[in-house]
């Protein structure tokens, strides 16, 4: 894929709109990547100004800061924010929630001020102003569960839209017992992604898929790569054959991008 590299665009003149902040999940994981390229799809079908920083991007420090390591979370960011400030950057949209979180709520303080957008909210904003026209395609009339993640959801208070752009697929949202605010954790934030589980009777992205199950959904729609890969390894456990997908691959398929 051809995608715009933000010092290669400032060196011919050009100013985007938007950095797309793709995050270590996005460029290493291999369910990831093909949110990270769905997204793009979606960026380019709507003509949307925008790059990357490529090889300048370094994880956040979201979990060296969860983990306790304030240390080497205020390095990461600092060296983050000399980067996206060297290079004026005021709009920032990612796929990642930690990142999101990250980048709204903690970089302030150490100097990087910023328009942050979650992608889920960027692509509804997108169809609510006519820059991409969605219809139901393969997913009209399917049951669909959203799984909230939780730096997305309770962190920043974000649980609309992307049950608008569920609902503009012509599909069936089936919410889970546990959602919204009341939502559980896939297992994974707060570093936990990086660490074995603690003892116990029950891995919590086994309860949360079994959760998700019992809305008898045929999707299980995601907005975070964490909670893409805890929710799919999750059903595999299980057993069972439910597809999860971020919603940005629910708008790439839907519209053949």
């Amino acid at each position: 894929m051809k995608v715009p590299i933000i010092s290669e665009v400032k060196n011919q003149g050009v100013d985007p709109e938007y950095l797309f902040w793709i995050g270590c999940a996005g460029s290493f994981d291999e369910r990831s990547k093909k949110v990270t390229k769905a997204f793009i799809k979606i960026l380019n079908k709507a003509n949307v100004s925008f790059a990357i920083l490529g090889k300048e991007e370094s994880c956040t420090g979201d979990p060296a800061k969860r983990a306790g390591n304030e240390f080497l979370f205020q390095m990461k960011a600092i060296s983050n924010i000399e980067i996206l400030n060297l290079y004026k950057v005021k709009k920032i949209v990612t796929t990642c929630p930690h990142c999101f979180n990250t980048l709204k709520n903690e970089y302030p303080e150490l100097g990087g001020n910023y328009e942050v957008i979650h992608h889920t909210q960027f692509i509804n904003k997108l169809i609510k102003d006519g820059k991409i026209m969605v219809s139901g395609g393969s997913f009209k009339g399917k049951k669909i569960t959203f799984h909230d993640p939780c730096y997305l959801g309770r962190a920043n208070n974000v649980y609309e839209p992307p049950r608008e752009i569920i609902k503009k697929l012509d599909s069936e949202l089936v919410e889970m017992k546990s959602c919204k605010s009341k939502s559980l954790c896939c297992g994974a934030g707060g570093a936990q992604m990086f660490k074995e589980p603690e003892k116990g009777n029950k891995d919590i992205n086994i309860k949360r898929s079994e959760e998700a199950l019992k809305t008898k959904s045929e999707i299980i729609a995601v907005g975070c790569p964490f909670c893409n890969i805890m929710m799919s390894d999750g059903i595999k456990s299980i057993g069972k054959d439910v597809s999860v997908l971020d919603v940005a691959q629910m708008i790439e398929k839907a519209e053949n991008l």
